[in-house]
């Protein structure tokens, strides 16, 4: 089993070495190029007519497809062996009781923070103000009709909170897997692995092999995709550029920098929490998770960073692997704070851009709606104005306005995904000082189990 891990961390580790995030940042670069130079909006000598750039973007955008594609294919069995991996192999529930009465507080908390965050950045910048919204809703409402009809398809009902509550339980695994209902497949891996705790090593070993197994197969095909990343990134990046062009950044200039500088002063609020909660040295900190949060910015994935994350949790940052392992999974299911304000963010700018005027109660509920929302979405690219846009349809704000948010969701999904990797590797460091009695790993600590194992 030794053998086996040491090889699991080998590979993740050969990308840390490999620089990734230099292939990552050059092809970054390289795509917006591409992409400004294709665009039908630059009017260059390689520009393309507009029927001719939505066929190149297609190709450029395959292989973003294939790698996205991939790691949705076996995130769902990653998550669920990780978390109940990391359950079980601290080997004691009381190590359960303890992260959990802890990490759920700082997730709903530092959600919170982020929303609260956004929207005072919004209500003082004003960003839907700077805009006309006749001119812009007319350009958009051709897309609006369709997209937004898409996006905002669904049940017309909202479940009662007690159906909700109620519903958290995933009465078919299978359905919330065909329906991708993370927070279900996350409550159905904590049972799981809570159980497999109690009854001991002995009677969950076998488990725990297979578990272990399916973990680094999904690994393996990870570390595949991984190596894709670069080429998928390129596509992406030049597949945003050649549909969006420069005017879509420029229009909305104002919403863009309202949600950059609320996630910049998120990444300062996780330095002051590394600081004072965690007692690091929070400029080290940001130096040993730079690989983490360029491959998360690249893929706009949580999922897609995960297993990095997991190495840089416990071979940089030197997290007690029991905790880095339960963490790094559920923070990136549940612990959604970039999400979170950028959706906040993005209500209050289509609310000022309509002129729809929110009460301090329709302000509170949003605030409570989207700490709520953002817990339990989906880890993968742009679910966050799917989520955006079944607030909207509560609030009484018209919800097709996300069609005019579209044109640059990319580039900002990117962002609040490398803030969201942040806050799950910031809360690691967190609960690894909290939990200072949990140090050593009984996956890899001699022990009678382990060497029959062996």
């Amino acid at each position: 089993m030794n053998v086996r891990r040491n090889l699991r961390v080998r590979d993740i580790r050969g990308l840390i070495e490999s620089r990734l995030w230099a292939q990552i940042l050059v092809a970054m670069v390289a795509g917006v190029g591409i992409g400004l130079l294709l665009s039908p909006q630059t009017e260059g000598p390689l520009s393309l007519d507009p029927a001719a750039a939505e066929h190149l973007a297609e190709w450029l955008r395959l292989p973003g497809q294939i790698f996205l594609n991939v790691i949705q294919m076996v995130v769902i069995p990653l998550i669920i062996s990780s978390i109940i991996l990391g359950l079980t192999s601290a080997g004691d529930p009381a190590f359960l009781r303890k992260v959990g009465l802890r990490i759920a507080p700082y997730f709903i908390g530092t959600t919170t923070l982020a929303v609260l965050l956004g929207s005072a950045v919004a209500t003082l910048i004003k960003p839907g103000r700077y805009i006309d919204g006749e001119r812009f809703s007319d350009a958009a409402m051709t897309e609006a009709s369709e997209a937004g009809e898409a996006l905002l398809q669904g049940p017309s009902e909202m479940l009662s909170a007690p159906a909700q509550i109620a519903n958290l339980v995933p009465a078919n695994i299978d359905n919330a897997m065909l329906t991708g209902n993370m927070l279900q497949i996350v409550v159905y891996a904590l049972f799981i692995g809570v159980a497999m705790a109690i009854i001991g090593p002995d009677r969950s070993e076998p488990l725990s092999r297979l578990l272990q197994t399916v973990q680094e197969v999904a690994m393996k095909i990870i570390g595949w995709a991984m190596r894709l990343a670069p080429i998928a990134v390129l596509g992406l990046i030049s597949d945003f550029v050649i549909r969006a062009g420069v005017d879509a950044l420029v229009g909305l200039s104002a919403y863009i920098v309202s949600v950059l500088i609320g996630l910049a002063a998120l990444l300062a609020s996780y330095l002051v929490i590394v600081l004072v909660l965690g007692r690091r040295n929070p400029f080290a900190f940001a130096g040993k998770i730079i690989d983490a949060q360029l491959l998360a910015f690249s893929t706009s994935s949580s999922a897609a960073t995960m297993p990095l994350s997991l190495r840089v949790a416990e071979d940089r940052l030197k997290v007690s692997p029991p905790i880095a392992r339960f963490v790094i999974p559920l923070g990136a299911t549940v612990n959604m704070d970039g999400t979170a304000l950028y959706q906040v963010v993005a209500a209050l700018f289509i609310a000022q851009l309509f002129g729809v005027e929110l009460s301090i109660a329709q302000f509170a509920l949003l605030v409570i709606t989207v700490v709520g929302a953002s817990i339990g979405s989906p880890s993968t690219p742009g679910v966050g104005i799917i989520i955006l846009a079944t607030i909207l349809q509560g609030m009484g704000i018209p919800a097709a306005g996300v069609a005019i948010l579209l044109g640059v969701d990319r580039i900002l999904d990117m962002c609040r995904t490398a803030v969201n990797v942040t806050g799950d590797l910031t809360a690691c460091v967190v609960m690894n000082r909290w939990l200072e009695d949990v140090k050593e790993d009984p996956l890899t600590a001699p022990a009678p189990t382990e060497q029959t194992v062996s």
